[in-house]
């Protein structure tokens, strides 16, 4: 585990307990949060991260599968169509910002992928297969963790397709 000393004393978050379960290696990062600007530029700009090394968690619902999870860069935009066909589902849309709560134990701005209430289907744009570390939100508003993606993936139990645009 990679830890700067000033985030020793900081609480975990239930995604950053499993990865500690599983042994996995990572760094946290925290920044602050503001609910005006959640722009995942701006929060790779403000901690000098490449932004195509932050990745942004979306949930959706299928009309075929129910709710899945999306993992994508920050500089592209979700492919419904892929994500879809990824998926198996016909049609897909985001799930309403009221309902992230009570779906996945996470609220707008602090959702990880992994530690929600049920283990969704995931699915992480292929671009992070590429790269040694990417970055996703460690299930709190204000504090990222970067890992392997494949370490993601396993704990995840995600999939790589192309899903983002």
């Amino acid at each position: 585990m990679v830890f700067n000393a000033k985030f020793v004393w900081m609480k975990k978050t239930n995604a950053l307990r499993i990865l500690d379960r599983n042994k996995i290696t990572y760094e946290t990062i925290e920044y602050t949060y503001n609910p005006e600007r959640l722009a995942v530029d701006k929060i790779a700009r403000d901690n000098d991260l490449a932004l195509p090394l932050v990745y942004k968690t979306l949930v959706a619902k299928g009309d075929k599968t129910g709710i899945i999870v999306a993992v994508i860069p920050g500089q592209k935009e979700l492919n419904f169509k892929a994500l879809a066909k990824a998926s198996g589902n016909k049609k897909i849309m985001l799930v309403q910002v009221k309902e992230l709560l009570e779906l996945t134990g996470y609220i707008r701005g602090g959702c990880s992928p992994i530690g929600m209430k049920k283990a969704y289907p995931v699915f992480i744009d292929q671009d992070a297969a590429q790269e040694e570390i990417i970055y996703v939100n460690a299930g709190q508003r204000g504090l990222l963790f970067g890992a392997k993606p494949e370490d993601i993936r396993k704990v995840s139990r995600a999939i790589f397709a192309e899903i983002g645009s």
